[in-house]
């Protein structure tokens, strides 16, 4: 991969706190891993950046759904989608530079609004990943051979 690339991922909400991914292009008929950087719709699976995107997307939607819960609010219908910027840093290393994310929760009502409101402020604050991943993740690592 010479130049920068974005891939995109999608969830959205089914039921309850299950989510539906959706990967683009990428099809995974098993659950693989494919670091091969093939062409999207040749891949197996999911790269680690899109688990990556995947696991930010379905901890805040968590977030947000349970912070609405807790305001007795129940959210039907809700899609949310990240793009992940990926380049090479000065060293030539591919890294995840960022990660955008568009949350779409379909609100009719003044109330739903304000319920929303609410949990706008601080939602986030919940998020296991994204807090994880903002405040740095120590990686400690062994090759044993």
């Amino acid at each position: 991969m010479s130049k920068e690339s974005k891939p995109k991922v999608k969830i959205k909400l089914e039921r309850d706190m299950i989510f539906k991914y959706d990967l683009g292009n990428i099809k995974p008929i098993n659950s693989y891993i494919d670091e091969t950087n093939k062409k999207e719709s040749d891949m197996l699976g999911p790269n680690a950046a899109y688990l990556l995107a995947m696991a930010v997307l379905g901890c805040l939607n968590g977030s947000f759904i349970f912070c609405l819960k807790k305001r007795d609010f129940t959210i039907e219908d809700l899609e949310a989608e990240a793009v992940v910027s990926i380049s090479r840093n000065d060293k030539g290393f591919l890294r995840v530079r960022k990660i955008d994310v568009n949350i779409k929760p379909k609100i009719n009502t003044p109330d739903m609004r304000k319920r929303a409101d609410q949990c706008k402020k601080m939602f986030e604050q919940y998020c296991t990943i994204t807090a994880s991943i903002r405040e740095g993740i120590d990686v400690e690592v062994n090759l044993d051979y």
